[in-house]
């Protein structure tokens, strides 16, 4: 990518705060609980609906500790769910990547913004296609529309019905620009299936699709359609497979403010910031949670 935007946790806060009204609304507690990790934590709640960046991992690698604690909070009889903003994979892969980390996740207990966005998709007039933008090798099996990629197929931009940004990993200013070009000639849906616009890696912060999306939307005054944390539908889905557990026993568990515990707020749910492996790594992250008002209900250093 050529994106020239400093990317930090301050820029990310920042422009998370400048979007604030195109997101859910919800209450906090005046104060946050602290505890060392979730175990500590988990008489207070039956089940852990757990986001995976800076969560469960940071890039391609387990976050410390992480598969121990997981397998501790199932041997207490805790239910787990991951929700996820990664949408560059399908389900199978996802599973593929969370086994090979060292966790035992089943597929009842994975739901990503991809297949919620995915589940939605219709079919567009006259059989046009979805332009996705995607990585090179991202496979729309899990698919029942037509999906073309944006990157192999420039003619998409005209030629398209819709577009659905799953993946930023092939994006460049460039591509944001003849986006905004070809969405004021024609108006068409934009179906964003990650919502978050900074993702930890190994290296550092990356830009994800909710970062063009919302750049999209100030340039054109095109409302895009979110899936994914921290909208109502993720969670919907979420809640659905942990059916009979009440929310208020439920712990939504990130490492993001403005998607993980505002939208497990906004839910109903318990929230539970984790401050040392994701956006805020590093980071005192109260003068944050001042700025913006989002007050998790715990807040653990590591999962």
């Amino acid at each position: 990518m050529d994106f020239t935007k400093e990317i930090s946790t301050d820029w990310a806060f920042d422009r998370y705060e400048a979007i604030r009204p195109r997101l859910p609304v919800a209450t906090f507690p005046k104060t946050s609980r602290h505890a060392d990790n979730l175990a500590d934590l988990a008489e207070h709640f039956d089940a852990f609906v757990l986001d995976a960046f800076g969560v469960l991992n940071r890039g391609e690698e387990p976050v410390p500790g992480a598969p121990s604690r997981i397998a501790e909070l199932r041997k207490m009889g805790k239910k787990l769910i991951v929700l996820t903003n990664a949408a560059s994979y399908t389900r199978d892969q996802l599973l593929e990547k969370y086994h090979r980390l060292g966790f035992d996740f089943t597929a009842a207990e994975v739901v990503s913004s991809r297949d919620v966005a995915l589940a939605t998709l219709p079919l567009l007039p006259g059989d046009r296609p979805w332009a996705a933008a995607s990585l090179a090798h991202d496979s729309y099996s899990d698919s029942t529309v037509s999906l073309q990629s944006l990157h192999d197929t420039p003619d998409l931009y005209e030629r398209a019905g819709g577009f659905i940004l799953l993946s930023s990993g092939r994006w460049v200013d460039a591509d944001t620009n003849r986006l905004i070009d070809a969405l004021r000639r024609e108006p068409r849906p934009l179906i964003v299936a990650n919502p978050d616009l900074v993702a930890p890696r190994d290296t550092g912060l990356s830009i994800e699709p909710g970062t063009i999306a919302h750049d999209i939307a100030d340039a054109t005054g095109i409302q895009p359609s979110f899936f994914g944390k921290p909208f109502g539908n993720a969670f919907h889905v979420a809640s659905s497979r942990l059916q009979g557990v009440p929310s208020r026993r439920i712990a939504m568990v990130g490492d993001t403010l403005h998607t993980d515990i505002l939208g497990g707020a906004a839910a109903g749910f318990g929230t539970v910031l984790i401050t040392d492996h994701g956006l805020f790594q590093g980071r005192d992250t109260a003068p944050f949670i001042t700025l913006s008002g989002l007050c998790p209900d715990w807040i653990v250093p590591t999962t």
